[in-house]
């Protein structure tokens, strides 16, 4: 990340860097080791040089009390900034330039933080608890380092989500969009951090952040990793990650380089969004097969798909819904005995009074295809991208576990659209929306209706669309087939 700069930043004794939620340290170290080698020459004598660095140009904000003796430990060999082994001997206080100072939040009508969103309930703390309230984003930088200041360089990993205080602490909601905001507001010559990538086309409230991005022409290189572990060894992050440069002074298009193993795919400068488009993609060949697939004129897929939770039903109100006899049943698919909320058998199938469905009607007596609108897709290529469908008889319903394709007037038709879900090719154009395991109504928005009156295969699909061996190649190393 720090290669992305110009170097010469590292040769100036007047360059100031900022890492605004510092955890272990790791930058801020990286960035003084090269102030030492670049001010030499400026600054002969090391201790004048360490002291120069390290109070005049390199500065932290620590996420935590923890992380701020850690990041200390890491850049001054002490956790305390002024303490017998420092490597600086100009602070005269514990904290030096990296601090934390602890905060809280600042709690609205609703419940939430009117800086982070953090949940009251989550995270309204005693004093010997952490808060997760983080000064970067809830203080102003005059009130951290009691003074105004400004950077030349903000570079960091921040905080990638908090928990919304639902779900048993299952709910979380990203946060690291408000460090890339609050870190342009404060209008740095130069901006990196190293981010979740699933901003590209989803993610809980990030379709303003979204939007900002993808029209903001300073964002001049983005370096993408598909696969998180490529970046992050042993760790995966649904969607991926990537890190971004963002020039003050310099607008124009964006260089962007994919990453997957070993292999960098290094693509020609172009614009972050794509014409007719509201989400990044990822690769050119991805832009190509798109292009020819709109170029024939499409109705979109996604007019076939239903909402979240199709017929109503509410997981909070499991208790409240009483099995009763045939023949009224809701299906579902054999074997996942976790997805049954009212007292539904675990063999796939249960039963319940169709009057207890609070929308969807209409659908009940109609054939339809269910899928799961959540599917883990991995850390790795080739994926499955979603689940198996299967198809839903009349007097059927589903919990909001599964959504619903269709309807579809008989069980031909149903069966010929799932020939169509189960290609690469289908799963392929669902991949350009889907960045988390979510795979709800709008990821289906790239994929193309077709003439359902027959089964569908790759090979019908592919010589449709007119794709070449390559991108052929590239759509089947990228979907493995249904399992």
């Amino acid at each position: 990340m720090l290669d992305l700069l110009p170097q010469e930043l590292f040769q100036s004794p007047k360059t100031r860097f900022l890492d605004p939620c510092s955890k272990s340290g790791v930058f801020l170290r990286e960035i003084t080791k090269r102030l030492l080698e670049g001010l030499e020459g400026q600054i002969p004598d090391l201790q004048e040089r360490i002291n120069h660095v390290m109070t005049q140009q390199v500065f932290g904000i620590a996420c935590t009390d923890l992380t701020a003796e850690m990041s200390r430990r890491t850049l001054y060999c002490s956790k305390l900034a002024n303490g017998e082994y420092s490597v600086s001997t100009a602070f005269q206080d514990v904290q030096g330039n990296l601090v934390y100072e602890r905060c809280h939040h600042t709690w609205n009508a609703q419940g939430r933080c009117e800086h982070c969103g953090a949940s009251k309930g989550e995270y309204l703390r005693t004093e010997n608890r952490e808060t997760y309230a983080y000064p970067f984003i809830h203080k102003s930088i005059k009130e951290i380092f009691h003074k105004d200041m400004q950077f030349d360089v903000i570079i960091g990993n921040p905080p990638y989500q908090m928990s919304d205080g639902s779900g048993n602490g299952a709910g979380a909601v990203p946060i690291y969009n408000n460090f890339v905001l609050q870190a342009q507001k404060l209008q740095p010559r130069y901006l990196i951090m190293i981010i979740p990538a699933r901003w590209y086309s989803g993610g809980r409230n990030l379709d303003s952040f979204r939007d900002t991005m993808l029209h903001d022409n300073r964002i001049r290189v983005i370096h993408d990793y598909p696969i998180s572990s490529d970046c992050f060894a042993g760790v995966q992050i649904e969607g991926g990650v990537c890190y971004f440069m963002w020039d003050r002074e310099s607008k124009g298009k964006c260089k962007v380089f994919t990453h997957i193993g070993k292999v960098i795919d290094e693509q020609p400068e172009r614009d972050l969004l794509e014409e007719g488009c509201e989400s990044f993609i990822r690769n050119n060949i991805q832009i190509q097969i798109l292009r020819k697939v709109r170029s024939k004129g499409f109705s979109t897929f996604m007019n076939l798909v239903s909402a979240n939770d199709p017929f109503g039903y509410d997981v909070r109100e499991k208790k409240s819904y009483k099995r009763i006899k045939p023949p009224f049943r809701i299906e579902f698919f054999k074997g996942a005995s976790e997805f049954y909320y009212y007292g539904w058998q675990k063999d796939g199938i249960g039963y319940i009074d169709k009057k207890t469905a609070r929308k969807g009607s209409d659908l009940i007596d109609k054939w339809k295809v269910y899928i799961t609108q959540a599917y883990g897709m991995g850390n790795g290529y080739p994926t499955q991208v979603i689940n198996k469908p299967f198809v839903g008889k009349p007097n059927s319903l589903c919990s909001e576990t599964y959504i619903l394709i269709g309807p579809f007037d008989d069980e031909q038709t149903a069966q010929n659209v799932i020939t169509y879900i189960n290609t690469r090719f289908f799963r392929f154009m669902v991949l350009y929306k889907k960045n988390t395991q979510h795979a709800t109504q709008g990821v289906y928005q790239f994929v193309p209706l077709q003439d359902f009156s027959h089964p569908w295969t790759d090979e019908m699909l592919y010589k449709k669309y007119g794709l070449t061996e390559d991108e052929i190649a590239f759509i089947e190393s990228m979907i493995r087939p249904m399992e």
